[in-house]
This record gives structure tokens, sequence and C-alpha cells, in this order.
């Protein structure tokens, strides 16, 4: 019986644990939370963010001509000026050209996704480790390959990656996140060699933990304020770059509708049919604007919080 008692103890304890750190847990996301609603630019840009997430996900049933997305072709409507049948009016091929823009944010949004996934991983590890055996060659050989990467401006460097490789959507998010991924790295760097020398950090060297275990469960944790921050101006800062790329015909390839191809397709009969490359240009600037108002909310309110 008394054993009994004393594993029914040790669980109970066990829960209280679990259930304190739960609720430490909420109780940041709530604080944080309170920070970034009280700044009024950053909620009306996450408002239009979910707006334009919403709209690419369900662009099948909320856009007018959902069919002409692909390779359709109306000579009959070729060129028309918005209207109230045609919001943003029509291309050379007779299409719908609000329709295909909401369809292009499908494109631009997973090109985001997409390298900020291969990116990030790559250049957190490696600043994480650079930072953490900091004045070892494990430190200089990372960072100087890192300051290599940095030297290059990113856009060239993603060009020519671009022109290399197969011209397609996959391998220009390829070289947009061979681009990005010392970024990270760099950043992270300077928060690990930081953190390394925490209280916290030295406890669990003191304590025999594993370097992967300080790396991943102990500094790690530490800047995940920042990574995400870096995240959403970056999504904005990589869906420019694809634009770049498939308006220079290296990434979205017709008839498929990126948003950067669709400007270049408009740009040969400016100025006289505009709206072929106002309306997506404008889509672009949207979606950047509030990806960067939302990064900016964010690095706010967590400033705040740590105050």
């Amino acid at each position: 019986m008394i054993e009994v008692r004393n594993k029914k103890s040790k669980l109970s304890v066990q829960d209280l644990q679990e259930t304190n750190i739960k609720n430490k847990k909420i109780e940041q996301f709530r604080k944080l939370w309170y920070s970034y609603s009280r700044n009024r630019s950053a909620v009306f840009g996450l408002i239009l963010l979910l707006i334009i997430i919403f709209s690419a996900l369900f662009a099948p049933f909320i856009t007018p001509y959902p069919e002409h997305v692909g390779a359709v072709v109306d000579f009959s409507k070729a060129g028309l000026p918005p209207s109230l049948k045609h919001f943003c009016g029509t291309d050379l091929a007779g299409r719908d050209i609000f329709s295909r823009m909401i369809f292009g944010y499908r494109f631009s949004l997973l090109i985001g996704i997409v390298v900020l996934s291969i990116a990030i991983p790559i250049g957190v590890t490696l600043g994480l480790v650079a930072g953490y055996f900091n004045n070892t060659w494990i430190d200089t050989v990372l960072m100087r390959i890192v300051d290599i990467f940095c030297a290059i401006p990113p856009l060239l460097m993603a060009l020519t990656i671009s022109a290399v490789l197969p011209t397609n959507l996959f391998y220009a998010m390829i070289a947009v996140s061979a681009a990005y991924w010392p970024f990270h790295a760099r950043i992270l760097y300077g928060l690990s060699k930081q953190l390394s020398s925490e209280a916290f950090v030295l406890a669990a060297e003191s304590i025999g933990a594993s370097r992967f275990h300080i790396l991943f469960r102990e500094i790690l944790p530490n800047c995940i304020g920042t990574i995400f921050t870096k995240i959403t101006i970056d999504m904005g800062l990589v869906i420019l770059m694809g634009s770049i790329l498939s308006f220079v015909g290296l990434g979205v390839q017709p008839p498929k509708p990126g948003l950067g191809t669709m400007i270049a397709d408009g740009s040969k009969f400016l100025p006289e049919a505009w709206w072929m490359t106002l309306f997506p240009a404008l889509a672009i600037v949207l979606v950047v604007y509030c990806f960067n108002l939302v990064g900016d909310g964010m690095a706010e309110a967590i400033s705040a919080q740590e105050m």
C-alpha cells in the first residue's frame, strides 16, 4: 500500500509540474498577444495577411474565373480594362487577371514556405554549433564559409544558381534557399555565442548534459522569438526574390500564374494596357508589406515581454 501511494504521489507531482509548465506557456502567449495586439499596424497587417492566405488556399472557390489559371485562350475578351465583370481587367489571352493573381499568391507563399523550410534548419544548426564552439577550429571554418556566402548579394547568387540549373520553380526555390541560409546562421551565431556563457548552460554542462541537449534543448528555445521574427520578415523578401526570378523567366513558368511572370508579360504593353502590370505588382507589394508589419509587431512584442 505504501509503494502504491508513493507511485501515486510521484505521478501527481509530475502532473502538477507539467500543468504548471503548460500554464506558464499559456500565460506567456497571452502576454505576447497582448503586446502584439496593442500595435494597430501589426494587427492590420496580420488581418490582411490572413485574408491573403485564406484567398490563396480557397482560390478555386472564391475566384470568378478559376479555369483561367491554365492555358486558356479567349480572344473575344483579350486586353479588356478593369470593370465589374473583370475587376483587374484581362490579359492578351482573355484571362481574368484578378483570378490569376489570387492563384499567383499560392506560388508566392509556396516559394516562401519551401525556401525558409530549407534555409532555416541549415542556418540555425550551423549558427548554433559555431556560436557554442566559440574560438575553436569549428567556429573558424563554419563562419568563414558563412562570410563567403554573405559577401555575395542574395539576388545575384539566386540569379546565378538559377541560370545554371534547369529552369523551373523547384530549382528556383533551391537557388533562393542557397542565398538565404547564411543570414540565419549569422544571427544564430551571435545569439548562441552570447547564451553559451549563461548560468543555465553552465549548469547543464556541469551535470554532464550532452552537447546535443545543450544546443537544442537549452540554447535553441531561447532563440525561438528571434527566429520567428526573422521568418516573418524574410517571407516577404523571399516572395519578392521569387517574383524577380519569375520576372526574368527563371521561376514560375507559363501558363502558371506567377506574379512576376504576369508583370513581365504585361510590361511589354505599357502604358496602354497598364492594368496587366499594375495589379500584379500591387499584389506583391501588399503581401510583402503585410509580412513586414507582422514581423515588426512580433519584434516589438517580444522585446516588450523581455523587459
